[in-house]
């Protein structure tokens, strides 16, 4: 289960975030980035946060800790943003927080070299939660004392909407054409050969069992909280053993609109081998 807190400050909000996420202090004196119950996007964010970022973490990946927050509303009384007031009143009780890492900066592939194998591996596992929020455009990536961290992945796991279509939907490819560590190399076939064998029904179970039933409770066509969390489980698993073999990069071209290194200016090279640019190629 994710440890609890209890939120005592209010911080300031992040308003890079399109669910307007916020900084606030707990009462284990930790500071949280934290997403609200009250959001737009609803609780299934944070059922896909937690499922994906504790999975990541189970991985070996580089997620920020996760733990459950309450909210007492009272707390938006005082802000005189009224939106995020708002938003406070609409998310008394538990709600999601995400490690602070101060100081971090986001992921700029201009900036940051990654190596093909931790490039394989960030890819293969967005394959596997079907991350669609990880691309050149919204890397959804923080480098921290010189390493990449992995955030934000409530927009995973698209089938959670729409569970009777759900065996339809992850046996669908992944496209990975825009994905921000694309442009790397990444090795994907040493990543699921790493990876999948640890995906085990126990350890999806394991995480599922991290949300809490409150967010998954009155979920359409599921009596139980504990089938709806078998739902995840069984939707994951089968996907963790074949998705490396319908992971599609495509072709890189001049009509490609990153700006990450790699990608070409002139004729297409087919992956896996990309051509890098010198920094004064890329400067002119």
């Amino acid at each position: 289960m994710l440890s609890e807190v209890t939120a005592t400050r209010y911080v300031t909000p992040l308003r890079e975030g399109g669910s307007l996420p916020g900084i606030v202090e707990a009462d284990d004196l930790g500071t949280y980035v934290m997403k609200f119950t009250g959001a737009g996007q609803g609780r299934k964010t944070l059922v896909a946060e937690v499922i994906c970022g504790q999975l990541g973490r189970r991985l070996g990946l580089r997620v920020p800790e996760l733990v459950s927050i309450q909210l007492d509303p009272v707390i938006g009384l005082g802000e005189p943003d009224q939106e995020v007031q708002e938003l406070l009143k609409a998310s008394g009780g538990l709600n999601l927080g995400m490690d602070f890492l101060p100081g971090s900066l986001g992921f700029d592939p201009l900036a940051y070299e990654v190596d093909p194998a931790e490039a394989g591996r960030v890819v293969w596992f967005d394959a596997l939660i079907n991350n669609v929020d990880r691309s050149w455009r919204n890397p959804n990536m923080l480098v921290w004392h010189g390493e990449l961290w992995l955030i934000d992945h409530g927009a995973t796991m698209i089938w959670h909407h729409n569970w009777p279509g759900a065996a339809v939907s992850t046996a669908k490819p992944y496209d990975a054409s825009d994905h921000v560590l694309a442009p790397f190399g990444p090795d994907i076939d040493t990543a699921a050969a790493e990876l999948a064998p640890l995906v085990t029904e126990e350890l999806l179970t394991e995480v599922a069992a991290d949300v809490p039933d409150e967010w998954l409770v009155d979920e359409p066509g599921f009596e139980t909280t504990d089938a709806l969390r078998r739902a995840y489980v069984e939707a994951l698993l089968p996907r963790a053993a074949t998705i490396h073999e319908r992971i599609n990069l495509g072709p890189r071209t001049e009509r490609k609109p990153s700006q990450a290194p790699g990608w070409l200016t002139e004729q297409p090279t087919p992956w896996p081998h990309p051509t890098r640019k010198t920094t004064k190629d890329s400067d002119q």
